[in-house]
């Protein structure tokens, strides 16, 4: 879910998914893992008050959801308070963090290396269904994606595959979860003749030559996007990434994960940087992903700075995610247009494509997922800027983030090795690392200047040393990850090394070397 981060399937009624990366039936796991959580209720009097519900052992486990779609009546005009409260409702103790991990890849046919239509992925997709019982994801009479277990595999507008894993404890769940998956796909791909590649952006194809699923929200998104920016399209047919969705206890600890992850996340994109080729060529960036999502929508992408800023909070993200306008509104099966009109509007029922139709809490978490800054805020954080890659960088991704941001010392060491920068510091590592990578010249322990390759080890140390006061054996998940900081060589590097010197301008052979 990108993940486009918000691009794929599903809730409830609906038969697929939202934007981005984000797609319905991305979000589904994380819904359904609310049960029996501890609820937050907003601003009641001197601040936040904890109400708690039976935890999840109780045999008939409480659904109420503070604000959620199922408890507000769908003629009630949605107030400012209430989306608050509806992201408030994510705040669950520690004991019940979990850990959901996010993959995409992209589906070549071996035959002709050209990108996987349709009738590849629907053939994929339902034999998936017939031998390893998964249910399929319909709309209208297409199969667009398939459930199973909490976990659901989803297109994207380039027939990109995604993985939306079921929330997990530990990193060994979600590593055998992921190993899992790419043997069914392997398995059935290889029978049609198709392979899939790990990487942060198609190599080899050309916009106009990648097919574009049949989901009708990304008909609404492919018209739009040109008008806000010019490298949208690319970001939904020609990219790949991996992300992990995170849970926190509070709006405090929100706050503390969100600034420390927002600050690292160019650290991430660095040690994933995997999309150095475009349309058989070197590109110029190591990670070109991250690049073109600096031109896809300045309303809905990027850094954001403001997280910094004193009275960041719920309210604040939600002040931001209003101002956001909206893509579509789903309706008795259909999605209508209405890019570019205001969320506050549809709360006050005046949107000029349906008037008088006002906005659900359904509506509110659909709009949360067409929202794509480098962390997104829904019930969970996201973390967002890495690039695809092979298995053990999939599994390497929430690794890096669990050891951050999941055991109290390291976050505070986290904390504390970003408290110094400036606002120029952080910029300056957001806008240049795409290009730069482990190369790039930057801000380190206490504002001292550095490379990223040293900061990088700096953040690996810390995250190692969180997964291990966890106590799962988890370390091992960093290896790939110390091995290139180490030798501050990068997946795009090697690629660069292999494209000039042993491929000799021909990526064809990226076919095997790129497997999954």
């Amino acid at each position: 879910r990108r993940g486009r981060r918000g691009l794929s399937s599903g809730v409830k009624k609906r038969k697929e998914t939202t934007n981005d990366d984000d797609d319905d039936e991305r979000r589904r796991p994380r819904l359904r893992r609310n049960e029996g959580e501890r609820m937050h209720k907003v601003r009641g009097g001197a601040g936040l008050r904890r109400v708690h519900v039976p935890p999840p052992a109780r045999a008939a486990r409480v659904r109420t959801r503070v604000a959620s779609k199922d408890s507000v009546d769908v003629n009630q005009q949605l107030k400012r308070d209430d989306l608050i409260e509806y992201i408030q409702g994510g705040c669950r103790p520690k004991e019940l963090w979990r850990i959901g991990t996010e993959h995409e890849k992209f589906a070549f046919r071996l035959a002709d290396k050209k990108r996987a239509d349709y009738d590849d992925i629907r053939n994929i997709l339902n034999k998936i269904c017939s031998e390893f019982h998964w249910s399929p994801i319909m709309e209208r009479e297409n199969i667009i994606g398939a459930k199973l277990q909490g976990q659901s595999v989803t297109l994207e507008p380039g027939g990109q595959l995604e993985l939306s894993g079921a929330p997990l404890e530990t990193l060994h769940e979600t590593c055998a979860e992921t190993q899992s998956h790419l043997f069914q796909m392997k398995t059935i791909a290889a029978e049609y003749g198709v392979t899939f590649l790990g990487l942060g952006f198609d190599p080899k194809t050309t916009i106009e030559d990648v097919p574009m699923m049949p989901k009708e929200r990304y008909k609404i998104m492919k018209a739009y996007m040109p008008t806000r920016g010019t490298l949208g399209h690319n970001m939904m047919f020609r990219s790949c990434t991996i992300q992990v969705n995170l849970d926190f206890d509070s709006e405090e600890d929100m706050i503390r994960k969100a600034r420390v992850s927002l600050a690292l996340q160019p650290v991430a994109t660095a040690l994933f940087a995997n999309s150095p080729l475009m349309e058989g060529k070197l590109n110029g960036f190591q990670s070109y992903r991250r690049r073109v999502w600096d031109d896809v929508d300045p309303d809905r992408c990027g850094y954001l700075p403001w997280v910094f800023e004193d009275g960041f909070g719920f309210e604040k993200y939600v002040d931001y995610a209003l101002d956001v306008p909206m893509y579509f509104v789903y309706r008795n099966g259909k999605y209508i247009d209405v890019a570019g009109q205001s969320f506050k509007d549809f709360m006050k029922g005046n949107l000029t494509a349906i008037p008088g139709e006002i906005a659900t809490m359904q509506d509110w978490e659909d709009h949360l997922t067409t929202i794509f800054p480098e962390i997104r805020l829904k019930r969970f954080l996201e973390m967002r800027g890495a690039d695809g890659g092979p298995w053990n960088m999939i599994c390497a991704l929430p690794a890096f983030w669990v050891g951050l941001l999941y055991d109290e010392q390291a976050l505070a060491e986290a904390e504390d090795l970003v408290s110094s920068w400036s606002d120029a510091d952080r910029l300056n590592m957001q806008l240049n690392v795409a290009e730069k990578g482990l190369k790039l010249q930057c801000a380190g322990r206490g504002g001292k200047p550095t490379t990223m390759q040293s900061l990088a080890q700096d953040v690996l140390k810390i995250s190692r040393g969180g997964l291990q006061r966890r106590g799962h054996g988890e370390g091992g998940f960093l290896d790939k990850l110390q091995a290139i900081a180490d030798k501050g060589q990068t997946q795009a590097e090697d690629l660069q090394f292999k494209y000039n010197n042993l491929w000799q301008g021909n990526i064809d052979p990226i076919f095997v070397d790129g497997f999954m």
